[in-house]
């Protein structure tokens, strides 16, 4: 098989192949996450009495699970857009402030969304380095 005519050029697809999955435990905690995070209001129960903060943890944790299926199904296109988990980390981190009636949240709904926002922050950080690294290896290297 080694001295097939073709060998190179399957390992070099091969490795091309590869080379787009280097994401792939990023992908799983950013569908994760944003799961957690449209489940939350039921889990810590704040549904019912900060409503507007539920509507937009619920949409914001479905945009991290659609943004993280992304990732899965298209790596070497969508890697490029982690970066954008960044601000969304930051909205989560500021939302029960912004989004509550009063300006003023429970306990529970602080900690869940400040948790929740620093992990999406250090999620997009580490997605945003793999693609930079990805763009600086030269083309020789890659194959």
């Amino acid at each position: 098989m080694a001295g097939h005519p073709d060998a190179a050029e399957m390992r070099e697809r091969y490795a091309r192949m590869m080379e787009g999955r280097r994401v792939e435990m990023l992908e799983g905690l950013v569908i994760l996450t944003g799961l957690y995070m449209a489940i939350s209001p039921w889990v810590v129960h704040f549904r019912s009495t900060s409503p507007d903060v539920a509507v937009n943890d619920l949409i914001v944790g479905l945009a991290l699970a659609i943004i993280g299926l992304g990732l899965m199904l298209f790596p070497e296109r969508a890697l490029g857009l982690g970066w954008m988990l960044i601000p969304i980390g930051i909205w989560l981190i500021i939302l029960p402030w912004v989004a509550s009636a009063g300006h003023s949240a429970t306990r529970g709904i602080i900690w869940n969304n400040l948790v929740v926002g620093i992990i999406v922050c250090l999620l997009g950080a580490a997605t945003a380095a793999m693609a930079a690294m990805g763009r600086r290896r030269p083309r020789a290297t890659r194959a």
